[in-house]
C-alpha cells in the first residue's frame, strides 16, 4: 500500500472528522441529495458525539455509502471508510477519497490481514469508522440482510468498541440492487433508523474464538434486521439468504452480463 499517501490524523472539526475535502464534497452533493430524495431519519441521538465508535449497515445499493455519509454527516460525524484499493486508483475519485481520509485495502491475499490494523489505528485516533458486515451488497432477492462476515466483530471485540447498529431503505429504489442506472423521479424516500449501541460486552477478548466471532456477528446483524422489519413493517424470512452455500460468486456484481 506503499503507492497510496493516507491519513490517520485524530478527527478535527466539525462534524467531527471532516476536512477541508469533505467539506467541499458535502456543499456539492447535499444539495443534489435534496433535490433527489426525502428524508425519514429517526434516531439520530444515538450516534455518539465525539469518540471511537463502529457504525454498521445493511448494504443494497451504490448508493449507500454516500446516503449513509450524509446521514452521519448531519448528525456531526464525518466517517471513515476501508475501501477497494481499487477505487483508490481511478483517477480523480481515488484523490478525492485518500485527501477526505478513506483508507485503501485488499480484499484478498497477504494484504487484506492489514485491513484490520488499519481500522484499529483510526478507531484507536477516536474516529468513527462506517462498516458494512455483509462486506458487499445484499445478494438476498428480497433485500433482506445476508449472513455477515466477521470482520466487524471481530474489530469491535478486540478493540472492545460500541458498535451502533443502522438500518436503511429507498437507496435501492434510486439505484437499483447491483446497477448503476438511476432513478432520480419522482422523489425517493430514504429511511434510516438508528438503534441503541449492540451489547457484545459479554465476547470482548474473545476475538480469536470463531465461535465467538460467529455469535456476536450474529448479534449485530440481528439488530441492523430487526431495525429494518421496523422500517419495511414485514418480518425477514425464516431462513437468511447465505452467500457461502449459495451458487452465486460471493464477490463481484452477479448481475452483470459477460462478455462473449
Amino acid at each position: 500500500m506503499a503507492e497510496f499517501k493516507v491519513s490517520y490524523a485524530p478527527p478535527r472539526g466539525y462534524p467531527l472528522g471532516t476536512n477541508l475535502t469533505y467539506k467541499i464534497c458535502t456543499r456539492i452533493v447535499i444539495p443534489i441529495f435534496n433535490l433527489v430524495m426525502k428524508r425519514d431519519w429517526v434516531g439520530g441521538e444515538n450516534i455518539p458525539p465525539q469518540g471511537r465508535v463502529i457504525v454498521a449497515s445493511n448494504h443494497m445499493s451504490y448508493l449507500d455509502v454516500l446516503v449513509f455519509t450524509h446521514f452521519l454527516f448531519r448528525n456531526g460525524r464525518a466517517p471513515r471508510y476501508l475501501g477497494k484499493s481499487g477505487i483508490f486508483r481511478v483517477p480523480v475519485i481515488g484523490k478525492i477519497l485518500l485527501a477526505s481520509g478513506q483508507i485503501p485495502v485488499e480484499r484478498e491475499g497477504t494484504e487484506a490481514k492489514k485491513a484490520v490494523d488499519r481500522a484499529k489505528i483510526l478507531l484507536e485516533q477516536g474516529h468513527m469508522l462506517g462498516v458494512y458486515p455483509e462486506g458487499t451488497l445484499t445478494r438476498d432477492p428480497q433485500m433482506w440482510p445476508m449472513v455477515a462476515k466477521t470482520g466487524c466483530a471481530r474489530l469491535a471485540l478486540e478493540t472492545q468498541t460500541p458498535v451502533i447498529p443502522i438500518a436503511q431503505w429507498g437507496s435501492q429504489l434510486i439505484v437499483p440492487n447491483y446497477t448503476k442506472r438511476l432513478n432520480l423521479f419522482p422523489r425517493k424516500t430514504i429511511i434510516i433508523r438508528v438503534g441503541k449501541p449492540v451489547d457484545l460486552t459479554k465476547w470482548y477478548g474473545k476475538h480469536e474464538d470463531l465461535q465467538a466471532l460467529t455469535e456476536a456477528t450474529a448479534a449485530i446483524m440481528r439488530e441492523i434486521t430487526l431495525l429494518l422489519e421496523d422500517i419495511r413493517g414485514e418480518k425477514r424470512p425464516e431462513v437468511i439468504f447465505d452467500p457461502h452455500t449459495s451458487e452465486l460468486p460471493r464477490t463481484g456484481n452477479f448481475k452483470k452480463k459477460k462478455r462473449a
